[in-house]
């Protein structure tokens, strides 16, 4: 009984197991994080893997938004085969234009004179038929004012500038000791020239 329960299983599988699809995600990936300075233009740098043929017509690309604090998302860009921008009302109208080429697997965008109003949580998502499956990938986006020196660069400042200091009391002095030497010098000729002068005489 149990080796007709074996051969019956082993008759099912050899049935259902040709039937079945392996189904392998698209892997999408961006920067975690970027900084942008107020009024400038960034490229929010997003790529993608696909098991399947790459084509303009397969593939999509959709990019939202979710504001700081909040956990509602809003559109920013859609692509396929060709550019759809924002919403009239959309805060990123005039502000997004694409920079990807889908078939050299780049689903990049650049948002440009970026606002405060931008700093957020940016996912990038990627489908390309019939590879469908995965997860969106997030950019976080901090804009500033103005570009914040780091802790190395600030002790470059002021390693350079202390060297510059050293350096320019370092000519001064030489420069009034030679001036000094040459008075003394010129002092000295006189003396003799005068003395010569006396002896003559």
């Amino acid at each position: 009984m149990c080796r007709l329960w074996m051969f019956l299983l082993s008759a099912v599988g050899v049935l259902v197991i040709p039937g079945v699809h392996h189904v392998v995600a698209i892997e999408v990936s961006t920067t975690k994080e970027l900084t942008a300075v107020n009024g400038t233009s960034v490229t929010l740098k997003c790529t993608f893997k696909s098991t399947s043929p790459l084509t303009e017509s397969s593939v999509s690309v959709n990019w939202s938004f979710r504001p700081v604090g909040q956990t509602k998302e809003e559109p920013v860009f859609y692509y396929q085969q060709k550019s759809y921008p924002p919403m009239e009302n959309s805060r990123f109208r005039g502000h997004v234009t694409w920079s990807g080429n889908v078939l050299k697997n780049d689903a990049s965008i650049t948002l440009q004179d970026v606002q405060f109003s931008f700093n957020g949580t940016y996912s990038c998502q990627v489908r390309n038929v019939p590879d469908v499956h995965g997860f969106a990938s997030e950019i976080s986006l901090q804009v500033v004012q103005s570009v914040k020196l780091s802790e190395m660069g600030l002790l470059a400042a002021a390693v350079g500038g202390a060297i510059l200091l050293v350096l320019l009391i370092l000519s001064i002095f030489l420069t009034v000791r030679y001036c000094r030497r040459k008075q003394e010098d010129t002092g000295v000729e006189l003396e003799k020239t005068e003395w010569k002068q006396q002896s003559v005489w």
